[in-house]
């Protein structure tokens, strides 16, 4: 996610209700939404676990040094990766140029079928990310922390 950019209710519903449907589609063990600054955005599946926290900045770190490779050679980036284990697999999508789609998934899916659901996933989660950059900037739009004042700061580090 883009620095400045607040998640609102509505959109974090809708995200969160296309990673728990990506997760049954494509029959995966595990869904994550990650910002390209390592932040979780949500997750689905069986995440109880895994550290989430280690996970979300693991993959932007690996999407900056998959970056790095691709304009070594020319490209933009590398906007889908798979990395295969003896178990599980790792399919990673940037969506948006914003956030990073990844599914974990193990011998019960594929990976024909995880790029199928993600594509399809990654269109409707772009989809949302857009609006939610049009809301903020629209004209008229105010800060969500517009109303929050330095007294509301204080007596909430207060005792």
């Amino acid at each position: 996610m883009n620095s400045g950019l607040v998640m609102y209710e509505e959109e974090f519903r809708l995200i969160a209700g296309i990673c728990d449907r990506l997760t049954r589609d494509a029959n995966a063990k595990v869904v994550f939404l990650v910002d390209k600054n390592g932040q979780l955005i949500s997750s689905s599946g069986h995440a109880q676990n895994l550290d989430t926290t280690s996970l979300a900045s693991l993959t932007a770190g690996n999407v900056a040094a998959m970056g790095g490779l691709a304009k070594l050679i020319g490209e933009k980036e590398f906007p889908n990766q798979f990395h295969e284990g003896e178990r599980e697999s790792l399919h990673m999508s940037i969506v948006g140029g914003r956030v990073v789609l990844v599914v974990i998934f193990d011998a019960k899916s594929s990976l024909g079928l995880v790029r199928l659901r993600v594509k399809k996933a990654g269109e409707e989660l772009a989809k949302v990310f857009d609006g939610l950059a049009k809301r903020q900037t629209a004209p008229g739009a105010a800060s969500p922390f517009a109303e929050i004042t330095d007294d509301d700061i204080d007596n909430l580090f207060s005792e």
